[in-house]
C-alpha cells in the first residue's frame, strides 16, 4: 500500500468519550449539589452520545442549517439534563459541562501508537468534532496531529462523501495514499467508496460497560488491529 496520510476519526477511536463525559457529569452534580443515583453518570453520557446522530441528520436533511456540533452538543444537553432531573444545573454550568467534549481522555494507546505512527506518515483529524473542539482536543490530550481536518471545513457531516474527498484534496494526495482510521465500520467503508484506503482499530470499551463495535474479520478493510500499537506495527511491517 502507497499510504503516505493518515486520517483520523477522533470520538471513540483515539479519546474515550464515554468515562471522560461521565467523570465530568458526577463532578457537576456534585458541584452542584444534585443527586445522582450510582451508574446514572455513565448513563448520561451514552444518552448524551445517542443523540448525536439524530441531531447531525437534521443538519444532513436540510432541517436547519449547518450548526457546528458544539452547538448541537449544547441543544441535546438541555434534554438530557432533563431526563435525569438534573434542571438545576444553570445555564452556565450547562455551558461548562458542553465543554466536557473538549477534554475527552486519548485511550492509553493513543499518544505513543500516534507518535509512532507520525515517524512514517502525516496525521490528520477528520471528526464530525468542530475546529475549535478539535483543537482543544488535541492539545489537552498531547495529540501529535500534524493538522485537524473537520467537517466543518466543508459544512457537510460523515458519512457523506465531501468529508472523504477533502483530505486528499486537501493534502495534495491521491486518494489510495490516504488511510481512514476509525473504529467504526459505517466510517471506514463510506472512506473506502471515495477511494480511501482503511484501518479498522478495535475499541471495546467505547460505551463502557456496553461495549464497542465488535472487531471485524481481518479481511473487512485493508488493515484490522487492536490499537494504534498494533496499527503501527502492521504499516511497518507492510512498508518493509
Amino acid at each position: 500500500m502507497e499510504v503516505s496520510a493518515l486520517a483520523f476519526d477522533v470520538f471513540g477511536t483515539v479519546v474515550d468519550w464515554h468515562s471522560s463525559v461521565a467523570a465530568e457529569v458526577g463532578e457537576a452534580a456534585v458541584r452542584n449539589g444534585l443527586p445522582l443515583a450510582d451508574g446514572a453518570a455513565e448513563e448520561f453520557a451514552g444518552e448524551w452520545r445517542r443523540r448525536y446522530g439524530p441531531s447531525m441528520d437534521r443538519v444532513r436533511s436540510g432541517e436547519i442549517d449547518w450548526t457546528a456540533l458544539d452547538d448541537l452538543h449544547r441543544a441535546s444537553l438541555v434534554g438530557v439534563a432533563r431526563q435525569f432531573s438534573l434542571e438545576g444545573l444553570g445555564e452556565a454550568e450547562l455551558d461548562r459541562l458542553n465543554l466536557a467534549w473538549h477534554r475527552l481522555r486519548p485511550w492509553p494507546d493513543a499518544v505513543e501508537g500516534l507518535g509512532r505512527l507520525r515517524r512514517r506518515h502525516v496525521l490528520c483529524t477528520l471528526s464530525n468534532g468542530n475546529v475549535a473542539l478539535l483543537v482543544d482536543l488535541a492539545r489537552f490530550g498531547g495529540l501529535p496531529f500534524d493538522c485537524i481536518l473537520s467537517a466543518e471545513l466543508c459544512h457537510a457531516y460523515k458519512p457523506d462523501p465531501r468529508t472523504y474527498r477533502m483530505v486528499p484534496a486537501l493534502l495534495r494526495r491521491r486518494p489510495e495514499q490516504v488511510m481512514m482510521v476509525a473504529a467504526h465500520a459505517v466510517d471506514l467503508r463510506a472512506a473506502a467508496a471515495e477511494g480511501l484506503r482503511t484501518a479498522h482499530v478495535h475499541r471495546p470499551l467505547e460505551w463502557g460497560d456496553a461495549g464497542g463495535e465488535e472487531r471485524p474479520p481481518d479481511d473487512a478493510f485493508d488493515v484490522v488491529a487492536a490499537d494504534f500499537l498494533d496499527l503501527a506495527a502492521k504499516l511497518e511491517a507492510a512498508a518493509g
